[in-house]
């Protein structure tokens, strides 16, 4: 497999949010300044939704009937809107904070969003206990609460298992919480220390934490992408990193990390299977290194093929067939010029094709000299 060069589409901020279509036909963004956009991937036109978040709209997910599309905020919103019209059909204030992530159950009928505030709880700087839960659900359809969650604060990703049994979240702390969503009770607890440090510049703080959560297609197992410990906490030069954890067993068991000499340093925010399961994406932000999105294999974690696409990736998706790999960035802020008060349009959408190399044609057979 290798990931092609990218097309690009422009957003005017810098997309947080993204879905799209199984097809591909239809791409929506969630951007910085609050507004969700439908882009027609052939034109590269731009629609907005007539609903904005009052603050970063930080996701956004399609339902499957593709009439309506829920989106998030640090508003603590859930939005949700019909599709055709552009309007806002509902709104829910999930959170007091911010729904710093937000994920769409695999059949679409429950949506989850998690929130927090990282508060000093004690000498340590440890963060305080949460004063809301940590993470919600709701019924997509009604956009009733469904379930609420205990999670130490700030939680920073969630996600569905394929099955939708299963809700994981993890948090600042590098800790990974998973629920029985039918049940409402806590399943698997562990933690890993590779995801967080201790920084002392400017303030004392934590600083990290798991952005990036995908359970493998068949449930077995939680990948979980961030950032290592950072020599400086404030340059976000810690090393690109992903772990696969068994959260079944108990306790936890890590099945496997990235390996040795396959990534630089920077933020990994976003994780992605293939369709077929064979193969997982990492994307995120660089500090230093040669690539912002890269493929994984699924059976021994070994590099696969990596790209640079100059910006920092939030989101990816690939297309239903596997053939296209859709992902959602921001490529610089603030003026080009020092002087200009014009600010360039940020938000990108980097369409991806995704090849399969082709095998290498049968040798030929050498004649046998007869007896």
């Amino acid at each position: 497999m290798k990931l092609e060069k990218p097309r690009d589409l422009i957003l005017p901020t810098s997309v947080f949010g993204f879905a799209a279509t199984p097809d591909g036909g239809r791409l929506y963004a969630a951007c910085l300044d609050g507004q969700i956009f439908e882009v027609d991937p052939a034109s590269g036109v731009r629609t907005a939704f007539a609903e904005k978040h009052r603050s970063y709209a930080t996701g956004c997910v399609l339902l499957p009937d593709r009439q309506t599309l829920i989106s998030a905020g640090y508003d603590g919103a859930l939005i949700w809107h019909d599709v055709e019209s552009k309007r806002a059909i509902r709104q829910v204030q999930a959170h007091q904070f911010w729904s710093r992530q937000m994920a769409l159950s695999p059949g679409g009928d429950l949506v989850a969003s998690v929130t927090g505030q990282y508060l000093a709880g004690g000498d340590k700087y440890e963060p305080a206990a949460e004063s809301e839960p940590s993470v919600k659900i709701y019924d997509t359809d009604s956009g009733d609460l469904v379930q609420t969650f205990s999670h130490l604060p700030p939680a920073l990703s969630v996600t569905f298992s394929a099955d939708a049994r299963y809700l994981a979240a993890a948090n600042l702390m590098g800790e990974v919480r998973v629920w029985d969503v039918a049940g409402g009770r806590q399943v698997a607890q562990f933690a890993s220390a590779d995801f967080t440090c201790w920084g002392i510049i400017k303030s004392p703080h934590y600083v990290g934490g798991i952005y990036g959560l995908a359970f493998a297609p068949d449930g077995q197992s939680l990948l979980c992408c961030g950032m290592g410990p950072m020599t400086d906490p404030m340059a976000a030069n810690g090393k690109m990193t992903w772990q696969r954890w068994a959260w079944r067993e108990t306790p936890a068991k890590m099945l496997g990390q990235i390996h040795d000499g396959e990534s630089g340093s920077g933020l990994m925010e976003t994780l992605a299977y293939t369709p077929d399961g064979s193969a997982f994406l990492m994307a995120g932000r660089q500090a230093q290194g040669t690539w912002t999105a890269a493929l994984f294999s699924a059976s021994d974690g070994r590099l696969i093929t990596s790209l640079d696409t100059k910006s920092r990736v939030t989101r990816a998706q690939f297309s239903t067939d596997g053939k296209m790999l859709y992902l959602s960035a921001t490529h610089g802020q603030g003026p080009r010029e020092k002087d200009s008060k014009k600010w360039p349009e940020c938000g990108r959408i980097h369409i991806v094709p995704l090849t399969t190399a082709e095998a290498p044609p049968a040798p030929t057979a050498t004649p046998q000299p007869k007896a």
